[in-house]
């Protein structure tokens, strides 16, 4: 008793430690750039290297993120069940499923301390008195920290922990020996068992992570070569937008933000037969655009918007197909998370993808609003006469929420700040108006907050991060290469080749989440659309439109599990209510698709 004691201890100090430190680097890395902000203003002196420590607390926070989301078992997976509860009995695919997660971590925290040793050999300096190997430390911590979350947490029964460590030092030790370097068996042994790992609840990143482990193992290249690349994508200049973005988002959902704009659109829109639906797409736009999350857009909004659609009379089926669908609108409006990335990973302006995405976005908002219309007459809603001076009243009532889309537009494209600048100041704008001006939110709630927000953006980060590795592989291997020579040889139609592409998109959105495929398929794709003479930003329109589909698309599309799970339904029910919705995205995902100009209009 007194060793479990002593060890619970230990778990609690090692919680409040990680849960201090990411409160600490995220409020850090939000100053550092309003500071920047004003000093530049009022040209006095800025900050040394701030830009760059900026970047490096982006690999701080994701790892550490990723620690807190081992920890609550919220790592991104296909399947619904955490996989990490301290069960008593070894189910055969669960024990696979964590194995193979411990294994791939150990692997992953290897690789980082040998990248960590190389960098501590030969230091370099990324701001006054601050060695790359002290910001890249994190990443053996990281890994480490993971796979002793998983450990502890997998089993009761301390005879089936061990089981995690002794496979884990046979194989090891076969890996380091060679013992099973037959490649070609070995390396589809170990695909064979990361996919029965990914069936049974491991989550996304390991997949990535250890097929990219297998393939450079196999071609006697440093495991190294993985936290190597994590490292190169997670401080890329533009990444810090992605956190301090989703922090804005999760401080306006945990307001009455969302009360108070519903109140607005209802006074604007509610005249209107399908008046509410059309609220209901302009929201969940509104804050996916801001979140880069769908999925927090349904958790955060469904409780408050099915109960409003089922009031006016609109049916549950009809209802939960609009909230889900509608989750995924937004992610071609700044500040578009997957915009950002695909920038970063295609090496395309993120600004010229904000203003090619602008009339896609709208368009696939219109869409839903006409079917909405539409649904509205079917239904014989029961409309409210417009009142301008209730329209009025509501408008200034949340005339401070309604200026945020003006806020990030002006800085996306006014050029007085940079896009991390911009995200930086949206947080701050947003802590003042509901802390301060609305009162919505208390002080003392900050921290859950902010480590609610770090633990979503640790499992989208290591995502990325161990992505990035495979992609790596990838291209080495030259798999572009030999693509595009298969696709040279196959296809000569521009449009026959976008079909395949919409095609193929659909699957990918079948099987992997956004970030994890823009990081490996884009660079895949890439060099297709050149061939074929696709303007790049046009490809992004279009990879993001499709993707967006991918969200809906059984069996893994992402707003159906989280639907299921807000909404307490079974998965057959709500197929069945977001089919009529997908296929109207659908129509209007080929209409960016087949006419450029929707897209590069506003460019050239």
């Amino acid at each position: 008793m007194e060793d479990r004691s002593r060890i619970t201890h230990v778990a609690n100090r090692l919680k409040w430690g990680e849960d201090t430190l990411a409160f600490v680097i995220f409020t850090a890395m939000t100053l550092l750039p309003v500071l920047e902000t004003v000093a530049r203003l009022f040209d006095t002196n800025s900050i040394p290297a701030s830009q760059v420590l900026v970047q490096h607390m982006t690999l701080w926070i994701g790892l550490l993120g990723a620690v807190l989301a081992a920890r609550q078992n919220k790592l991104l997976a296909l399947t619904r069940k955490p996989l990490f509860l301290q069960e008593e009995d070894i189910h055969i695919g669960r024990w696979i499923a964590k194995v193979t997660t411990f294994l791939v971590l150990i692997a992953l925290t290897w690789g980082s301390w040998q990248l960590l040793k190389v960098e501590f050999r030969n230091p370099f300096d990324i701001a006054p008195n601050i060695p790359r190997w002290l910001a890249q430390s994190i990443m053996p911590i990281g890994f480490g920290l993971m796979a002793v979350q998983i450990y502890f947490n997998s089993f009761k029964n301390n005879i089936h922990r061990v089981t995690l460590i002794i496979v884990g030092l046979l194989f090891s030790l076969s890996a380091i020996t060679d013992a099973i370097y037959d490649v070609f068996p070995a390396v589809w042994l170990g695909l064979f068992f990361l996919f029965i790992a990914l069936i049974y609840g491991a989550p996304i990143f390991v997949g990535l992570g250890g097929a990219a482990v297998l393939f450079f193992w196999a071609d006697f290249i440093p495991i190294s070569a993985i936290p190597a690349e994590a490292y190169r994508i997670v401080v890329s200049p533009s990444l810090p937008t992605i956190p301090l973005f989703t922090l804005a988002g999760y401080l306006l959902a945990e307001s009455n933000a969302s009360e108070r704009l519903v109140k607005v659109f209802r006074e604007i829109f509610g005249w209107i037969p399908g008046g509410t639906p059309i609220i209901v797409v302009v929201l969940c736009g509104f804050f996916t655009a801001l979140t880069g999350g769908s999925g927090v857009t349904i958790l955060a909004l469904g409780g408050l918007l099915l109960p409003l659609l089922l009031k006016d009379g609109y049916s549950r089926t009809f209802s939960l197909g609009l909230i889900t669908v509608s989750g995924s609108l937004g992610l071609l409006f700044p500040p578009s998370l997957p915009a950002i990335i695909y920038g970063v990973t295609a090496g395309v302006s993120v600004k010229n993808i904000f203003i090619a995405g602008l009339i896609p976005g709208l368009l696939l908002v219109v869409v839903m609003a006409v079917w909405a219309l539409y649904q509205g007459k079917q239904q014989k809603i029961v409309t409210n006469p417009f009142k301008m001076k209730n329209a009025l009243k509501v408008c200034f009532d949340a005339k401070w929420e309604i200026m945020i889309p003006i806020l990030i537009l002006f800085g996306v494209f006014g050029g007085f700040a940079t896009l991390v600048e911009t995200a930086a100041i949206t947080v701050v704008y947003i802590f003042i108006l509901e802390v301060y001006i609305y009162n919505d939110i208390k002080l003392s709630n900050l921290p859950k907050i902010i480590i609610d927000c770090a633990t979503l953006i640790g499992g989208v980060l290591i995502i990325l991060g161990v992505a990035m590795g495979l992609t790596s592989y990838l291209v080495d291997a030259q798999i572009p290469t030999l693509l595009l020579s298969w696709v040279e040889d196959t296809i000569s139609s521009k449009y026959v080749f976008l079909l395949m592409l919409n095609v193929f998109l659909l699957l990918v959105g079948c099987l992997m989440d956004i970030f994890s495929a823009i990081i490996v398929i884009v660079p895949l794709i890439a060099p297709l659309g050149t061939y074929f003479g696709v303007d790049p930003v046009h490809l992004a329109i279009i990879f993001i439109a499709n993707m967006e589909l991918g969200f809906l698309t059984p069996p893994v599309g992402m707003n159906l599990f989280l639907a299921a799970y807000r909404f307490d339904e079974d998965m057959p029910k709500i197929y069945q209510a977001t089919l009529p919705f997908f296929l109207v995205r659908l129509l209007a995902v080929g209409l960016i698709t087949y006419i450029p100009i929707i897209t590069l209009g506003l460019l050239y």
